[in-house]
């Protein structure tokens, strides 16, 4: 088996800017949910297991804010905001 294909771990880092802009980006996106009516939680999950946008509405620039985020990333720092690293 190639070296590249070894079973070392991935470990990522997140810069701690890159993770306030998606904080932010992800309220601002939660916000505009709500505001159409909406159930926030389930349209992000809905477009974190799909990567379809539709689940984002497009009000107030969502969309496309949302689009900015790189899902690996938003998950990692998910995981560690649950798991309280």
């Amino acid at each position: 088996m190639p070296d590249e294909f070894s079973n070392n771990t991935i470990t990522f880092s997140l810069d701690p800017v890159r993770e306030a802009d998606m904080k932010r980006i992800l309220l601002t996106v939660y916000d505009a949910l709500k505001e159409k009516g909406y159930n926030p939680v389930s349209q992000i999950v809905g477009y974190l297991l799909s990567e379809d946008p539709t689940y984002i509405t497009t009000h107030n620039n969502a969309r496309s804010l949302v689009r900015r985020i790189d899902r690996d990333e938003l998950l990692k720092a998910m995981v560690r905001s649950y798991l309280g690293e």
